[in-house]
């Protein structure tokens, strides 16, 4: 084999993509006197080594910059929006910063400072923002959207059919919120009785409450609280859930954003991660 000499990250990957059985297996990674970053199938002192990603599916690109907690910007000027997960706000001329945006704005930052990622998509590449939706992975391996969940920075939001990792996502969240890291131990995001639906109507909300009934219509199955209190799950989703009845009179928190039509208040629930029996 022909020794590999040091050379930027993304050239080895092209190479390794057109001529992977003449690689090295083993990548270094070194950092000189300058800040300069370089890898080298050869060790050196105070080299790291690096397990390289070379799944199906996940391709490599530079960030130009991190725009939020969950949102990234690539040198092309593509949005990358971190799937199965959402971040507090940051301020802007839009809205008001939410408690923990910053946060994790900043620890986004840390993690991506050599300006290279994988990204892994879905089912589903868009938002309606036209946002490109993916998994956010750095060179060494760590699953960003779920490492944010992990450290308490963001919650769960899965928007079927994009339900890849699902269960990693969910577990991660389940870990911090035990722990009571960042936004778990906020009094902002602490679940209040869902009669108060109508006092704390902006930014992702925990509630609290009993379903005493449902209703159907043609585009939603609603879990009704009160004459104009419910959450709403469309029916095309309807199989993720269990049988909705096995909500019914049963001690429920409820995660997610609050919609208001005049006194009529309701939460979109798409995932049955966002709809826990206590």
């Amino acid at each position: 084999m022909f020794p590999i000499k040091k050379f930027p990250l993304l050239a080895y990957l092209v190479l390794n993509l057109v001529t992977p059985a003449l690689l090295a297996t083993e990548i270094y990674r070194s950092v000189d006197d300058r800040g300069r970053i370089t890898y080298s199938d050869i060790p050196s002192t105070g080299a790291q080594k690096l397990d390289i990603i070379s799944q199906p599916g996940r391709h490599l690109h530079d960030v130009a910059r991190v725009y939020d907690g969950d949102t990234i910007i690539l040198t092309d000027k593509k949005q990358i929006r971190l799937l199965g997960i959402n971040t507090p706000e940051i301020e802007s001329r839009l809205r008001a910063e939410e408690p923990g945006g910053v946060a994790a704005k900043k620890w986004l930052q840390a993690q991506l400072q050599e300006n290279k990622v994988y990204l892994e998509y879905d089912q589903t590449k868009r938002d309606k923002y036209k946002r490109l939706l993916a998994h956010v992975f750095t060179p060494d391996g760590k699953h960003i959207n779920q490492a944010l969940l992990e450290n308490g920075l963001a919650f769960v939001s899965i928007i079927p059919p994009n339900i890849r990792y699902s269960d990693k996502l969910i577990q991660a969240q389940q870990q911090a919120e035990k722990q009571k890291l960042g936004i778990w131990s906020m009094p902002d995001y602490q679940p209040k009785p869902i009669e108060q639906i109508a006092n704390h109507n902006k930014g992702w909300q925990r509630f609290t409450g009993i379903p005493a009934s449902i209703k159907k219509s043609r585009k939603y199955t609603r879990l009704m609280f009160a004459d104009k209190i419910d959450i709403r799950i469309q029916n095309t989703n309807l199989d993720l859930f269990p049988a909705l009845n096995t909500y019914v009179g049963k001690s429920l928190e409820i995660r997610g954003w609050v919609s208001r039509n005049k006194d009529h208040y309701t939460v979109l629930i798409q995932h049955p991660s966002a709809l826990i029996i206590r």
